[in-house]
């Protein structure tokens, strides 16, 4: 009769929800209360608080299907998913949203949908507290604490407590990436991922931080990026100290210890710590620039190049040196020029003990004791540590000279000595001694000032012992030893040992004017 009264005299206390017989109350508060389920399938251990919901689930782990839709022969173990199905092909959808019109063929599906209106989590767990707004979400959750994982890969035997894991996990398998980005091609394992992606096509960074207002396409960096504020690191490395805001950061720097390179390039054999690190060089063999610059077209092969790229378009220089008041346009590059500033060099050789203000330099150095050399000139032989470097050589072969100063309209090979160049137009000298406040245009030039102060002269020569604080200058010294005049005047033959020397000699031909002999 409650049903035709509407009477519901069992309430949840919990939730609120009334009910017309007090054992549907109590079913509705094992699932709330996360209790111990009673009933558990002797296969998978997947536990039940009702006795029917297993006797339906076993139905399914036996394939048995008896219920069959004519329509399109999709099979179902109870026929009320039939009945529900069967609205798919008829468009009834019996409950409506008085909110947002939205309408659902099922009654709990709407009651579900209600909660995103409401904001209710009426499902909390006993354990931690953390509530929910549907009780699937709060029986996945209580996996954390049992250590549940019920679903089993078939082919690794890895364990998942969600069968949504265990599905995404076996396309790895499988290679399957069913969601493909239609701008650029790439392909994902899931669809968040694209989603993900897609912001960077569109520009899309709608996490904002309000401390400072830098932007984020995800939540998940946005809460790393707090961590800069709060200056919360809350994972240890327990061999050296260090900390890291991101547990992910801190499995990478312990391979630092551990020498682990899990990652090889199947094409030139070279090992990485980090995939990402990996599909970065892969682009080295596909010559694959999926970012393109709006503005003027150029392509890059990161995101990241991308967006420090287009500051050169908007001006924007977000990190300025608190000791110069230089700005830059990557705080990358702020953070190498501080270095500079107060030369400091925090990664060491062990072999030499040299020392080098970024972690990539010095693994480049290393190279020199390794003897590696994975990149070859296919016209003189030359090897070379670096991509850039032979990239930097082969300008020699091909004579390019692409970087032009416009002001005067000198061309230069390299891009440093093009940047090094227009420091004489514009009077800059961004590295300043410490010591004694000497300001210098370049940094080669800074560096071996510094060792003034130090004392340090590092390149002896083995024929006299004496020692230079320059690698050059210890090569012109040597010239005394073996007689060698490489550099010779084309006008009367005579011939010096040092380039200056000859651009001296050649003021006497010129009637003074300076000409810098190649």
């Amino acid at each position: 009769m409650r049903i035709h009264t509407g009477e519901n005299p069992s309430t949840s206390q919990q939730c609120g929800v009334s009910f017309t017989q007090k054992g549907i109350l109590s079913m509705d508060m094992k699932i709330h209360t996360g209790r111990e389920a009673l009933h558990a399938c002797p296969q998978c251990g997947k536990g039940f608080h009702q006795h029917r919901n297993l006797k339906l689930h076993m139905k399914g782990s036996q394939g048995e299907r008896p219920f069959t839709c004519q329509q399109c022969g999709k099979h179902f173990n109870q026929k009320v998913n039939l009945k529900y199905h069967m609205r798919v092909h008829t468009g009834e959808n019996h409950f409506t949203c008085h909110q947002c019109g939205v309408s659902f063929t099922q009654k709990a599906v709407l009651n579900k949908h209600m909660r995103n209106h409401t904001r209710e989590k009426p499902y909390t767990c006993l354990q931690c507290g953390k509530s929910f707004d549907q009780s699937e979400k709060l029986e996945v959750h209580m996996r954390i604490h049992t250590g549940e994982s019920p679903f089993t890969c078939q082919q690794c035997g890895k364990h998942f407590s969600q069968k949504t894991n265990l599905t995404r996990h076996m396309r790895i398998h499988t290679g399957e990436k069913s969601y493909t980005c239609l701008q650029c091609g790439k392909s994902f394992y899931q669809h968040v991922n694209l989603k993900v992606h897609m912001k960077i096509h569109n520009r899309e960074k709608p996490y904002s931080c309000r401390q400072c207002g830098k932007s984020f396409a995800q939540q998940g960096n946005l809460n790393v990026h707090m961590k800069i504020h709060t200056e919360e690191n809350p994972f240890n490395c327990q061999q050296c100290g260090k900390s890291f805001n991101r547990k992910g950061n801190l499995k990478y720097h312990m391979r630092i210890h551990t020498g682990e390179k899990p990652y090889s390039c199947p094409q030139c054999g070279v090992s990485f710590t980090q995939k990402a690190v990996l599909n970065r060089h892969m682009r080295n063999h596909t010559r694959k620039k999926p970012y393109t610059c709006l503005q003027c077209g150029k392509c890059f092969d990161q995101n990241e190049k991308l967006e420090e790229h287009m500051r050169i378009h908007t001006g924007e220089n977000p990190s300025t040196s608190q000791q110069c008041g230089v700005s830059f346009t990557q705080n990358g590059i702020l953070n190498r020029h501080m270095k500079i500033k107060t030369v400091e060099k925090p990664y060491i050789c062990p072999q030499c003990g040299k020392g080098f203000h970024q972690h990539r330099n010095r693994e480049v150095h290393m190279k020199i004791h390794s003897g590696e050399s994975h990149f070859i000139c296919q016209q003189c032989g030359k090897r070379f540590k670096r991509k850039g470097n032979l990239k930097d050589h082969m300008r020699i072969h091909t004579r390019e000279s692409p970087f032009t100063c416009l002001q005067c309209g000198k061309s230069f090979n390299q891009k440093a000595h093009f940047n090094s160049h227009t420091r004489a137009h514009t009077g800059e000298k961004p590295y300043t001694c410490p010591q004694c406040g000497k300001k210098f245009h370049h940094q080669g030039n800074f560096k071996v000032h510094v060792k003034i102060h130090t004392g340090e002269s590092p390149f002896t020569c083995h024929q006299c012992g004496k020692s230079f604080n320059r690698k050059g200058n210890l090569n012109d010294h040597m010239r005394v030893h073996t007689g060698e005049s490489p550099f010779t005047c084309p006008q009367c033959g005579k011939s010096f040992t040092q380039r200056g020397s000859l651009n001296r000699h050649m003021r006497a031909h010129t009637g003074g004017e300076v000409i810098h002999m190649p």
